[in-house]
């Protein structure tokens, strides 16, 4: 595999199972998670659709089954961790690393694909 596909496929895996372990959180761990959405000011009905979002996200990028779809999921992927990082620093409970990391994570990957992967025709 070359530089270019290791600087697309290193980040996109590193960034999906952050997302996958954190979505599986909201539905194993839930209590927690409610919690933790009561202390950053979301409300707690967002928890399932937002871990359903979120899987769904990951397969339309694995997936590439449309250009559209994909643009739309690391656009909602972006959107999501910059006010989950936001969030936490404003309520300064030293927590935003991980958004800040998957952010990284996900515009690398954004960034990436299209010298690695091939455009779709939809």
């Amino acid at each position: 595999m070359n530089k270019t596909k290791l600087a697309y496929y290193i980040p996109t895996v590193l960034f999906s199972l952050l997302i996958v372990m954190g979505a599986t959180m909201y539905f194993v761990q839930h209590d927690m998670v409610v919690e933790a959405f009561t202390k950053l000011g979301y409300p707690t009905y967002l928890i399932y659709p937002l871990a359903i979002a979120k899987l769904a996200g990951i397969v339309a990028i694995w997936t590439r089954l449309s250009k559209t779809l994909t643009d739309m999921a690391y656009a909602g992927f972006i959107y999501d961790l910059i006010l989950a990082a936001g969030a936490h620093i404003a309520i300064g409970d030293g927590e935003a690393a991980p958004a800040i990391i998957g952010l990284a994570l996900v515009i690398t990957s954004w960034a990436m694909r299209k010298h690695v992967v091939q455009p779709s025709t939809t």
